[in-house]
Formats: structure tokens, sequence, C-alpha cells
């Protein structure tokens, strides 16, 4: 789950990072009545994605009046096919300088990152690649967390100005505690302003948390807004669905991540565009099946399924009668091919060809039928 920028800071500023003094508005009218308050002011759009400076949804306003007129053109406004439901107005900032700080999961190496750079305002792909010298990395012990020497460490080869040195560490640290205490995978800070009068202030934040954790921290389940996520996830996240939503025209299930991952890349291999990821697990029954195949085929996008399962604990005739029982109760006409392989799969396909529905012998036939059948060619 990501947090909007908004709420982000709200973390930030009970873990004691200092943070701009800000309002949300929703409508032009509450935006101007932020400004009276804050003064100049930023309004900005709050949305789950990047670049909104560059797509100007990132404005300064030097009045009330500026601001209203700001919030009403970002407002309802799409950006990178998101809409736009709310801004923030923050008190404008004396930048002196920009840093970067955030922690991500490596997940190829298995530990967190903790990284700082003098060159922040930019995105850190770019600042990597262009001047991979002043992004410093630093991957603590993943249990005892960053001993004081190496924060300090990590900000003297960043080049951290020496009047805010304690400041950077300090904010670093607390970085480090809230990934760890919130179960995140990307807290970030950028740019970390450092004002004329010497302050630090995160002056944006992005805070990503692991789904899977969200039970032990209900304070930030509150921060969900089912309206700003994808409908299909959100759906499939109340079935308790495995289920990514990726835009192409082949429904793909499958018992278990790699193998889904694995029909994808046969899927596409083969000249598909798989339009989602969706994982039932191991020992999935017909129930569980047939509320995937559901929530496939409401894509409005998806002119095929490929259903790939090998049984192990999973039972291919439980599978297959999931299937048939979705199908007639869904009354699609959508075509749809089953690959089963293991436990039961003989008995699977027999209940498969008693519903008219086609079989595969394996993943790559199963890829190859469905692509036939989707550009009307037959299996």
């Amino acid at each position: 789950m990501r947090l909007f920028e908004y709420q982000a800071k709200q973390v930030f500023g009970g873990a004691g990072l200092s943070v701009p003094k800000g309002m949300v508005a929703t409508t032009p009218e509450q935006a101007m009545a932020a400004a009276e308050q804050l003064g100049r002011c930023v309004v900005k759009a709050q949305v789950h994605v990047g670049g909104r400076g560059k797509a100007g949804f990132i404005k300064v306003a030097s009045n009330p009046a500026e601001a209203g007129e700001l919030a009403r053109r970002m407002l309802g406004a799409g950006l990178k096919g998101y809409t736009v439901h709310q801004v923030l107005l923050e008190q404008a900032l004396d930048i002196a300088k920009e840093y970067y700080l955030g922690a991500v999961l490596d997940r190829d190496g298995k530990h967190i990152v903790l990284m700082l750079s003098t060159m922040g305002g930019m995105d850190i792909e770019e600042v990597a690649a262009t001047h991979p010298e002043k992004l410093i990395r630093l991957t603590p012990d993943i249990w005892r967390g960053p001993l004081s020497f190496e924060l300090q460490d990590m900000a003297f080869a960043a080049g951290v100005d020496r009047a805010v040195y304690r400041k950077v560490v300090q904010g670093a640290a607390t970085v480090w505690k809230l990934f760890w205490q919130y179960d995140a995978s990307l807290v970030e800070i950028n740019p970390l302003v450092i004002t004329s009068s010497g302050d630090v202030i995160a002056a944006d934040g992005k805070f990503e948390i692991d789904d899977n954790a969200l039970y032990r921290h209900p304070e930030l389940e509150a921060f969900r807004q089912a309206s700003e996520e994808d409908p299909l996830e959100v759906e499939a996240q109340r079935r308790n669905l495995n289920y990514v939503h990726l835009g192409g025209d082949v429904g793909i299930m499958a018992n278990g991540a790699g193998l889904a991952m694995n029909t994808m890349d046969v899927v596409a291999a083969h000249g598909g565009k798989p339009a989602n990821f969706l994982d039932v697990s191991g020992g999935a029954k017909a129930d569980v099946v047939q509320s995937a195949l559901e929530v496939i085929l409401q894509d409005p996008s998806v002119r095929g399924v490929f259903i790939n399962i090998f049984g192990g604990i999973t039972r291919g005739d439980e599978v297959a009668r999931g299937v048939v029982e979705g199908v007639r109760a869904l009354g699609t006409t959508v075509p749809i091919v089953v690959r089963m392989a293991g436990t039961r799969e003989e008995e699977g396909r027999a209940i498969l060809r008693e519903a008219d529905l086609v079989p595969a012998m394996s993943a790559a036939d199963g890829a190859e039928k469905i692509i036939a059948l989707i550009n009307g060619r037959g299996a």
C-alpha cells in the first residue's frame, strides 16, 4: 500500500522529522481558505505517481486566489492514468539546498539499503546513472540496524554540510526506524530541504508498506483510500487473492507465484499480452478457482483466459470444477484454455471436456491455443 504525500508526512512528523505546515483540500474553496492561513504556499496534487513537478502539478501560489485557481486546474485532472481528487497546500520553504534520503528493500541482495545524496530534487535513478559517486549507499546489519558511526560515515561520504550534519544523520536513523517499524518496502524523502536558516525539512515523502503486514498496523490501514487504487486489485484483495492488474488481454491464473510468472512469460513469448498476475496458491478448492475466474473476467480488456495448474496438493478435478462452475455462473463466452498436470489431471481433463472447455498438454501448448482463440483462428 502506498501512502499519499500528506499521509507520509503525518507519519514522518509523528516520528520527529520536521515537515512543512500544510492542509489538504478537495475543492478550490478549501484551497483558498487554507492559503489564507498558510500565506505563500505550494499547491501539490496528491496522486500515487512521480513526475508531478515536471507535469505542472506542483505550483507556487502567492495568494489565496491563485491557490484556488491552481486547485481548480488540478482537481479532477488526469496524471499518468490517475485522477487528482485532493491537493496538499504547504507553506513555501526558503530552500538553500536539496538532499535525497531514502530506504528501499533490495530483493536481489536480500537487505535494506539506506541511500543519501546531496543531489536531491531530481530522480534518484538519474543521479545513480549520471553521478553514481554522489549516491552513497549503506546496507546495515538487518537485525541491529545502522550504528551511529556508520550513519556518520555515510553523511561524510555524501558531502553533507557540517552545519546540518547531525540533523541529517538523525534523519537517516529515523528513516531506518520507520522502515523497520512499519514493514515498509520504500521510505523516501526527496527533497530533504536545507533552509537558509539551517533547518532540515522533509519537503516531499513516499511511503510504501507491504500489504501482507498491514494487519499489524491498523493505524496505516486507516489511510487506505480504495477509490485511489485499482478497483480490480481492491476486489481481489477483498477475496484474499494474489492479483496484479497489468492491462493486457490474456487473463492468467496459476497455482503458485513462480508458475504464474512463468505462465505470463510463456504467453508473452508467444505474442500475447498478459492481463494480470493471479496466484490461487497451492491446494486451491473449486470455490477459490471460481472466485479467481470472476475477478479476471471483470476486466473488460480480457479476451481469453489461460489457466495453468500443476497438481501437487492442488487437485486437478477440483480446479476443473471451479472453472466449470465459474463459467456457468458468469455465462461468459470468453475462450478459456486449461493446462493441468499432476494430481488427478485425467479426471480434471474429463470434466473440462464434458463442459466443452479447451484442455492443453503443456504451458506452450496452452499459450498457443489461447492466443489462436483470441485471434479467431481456433485451437
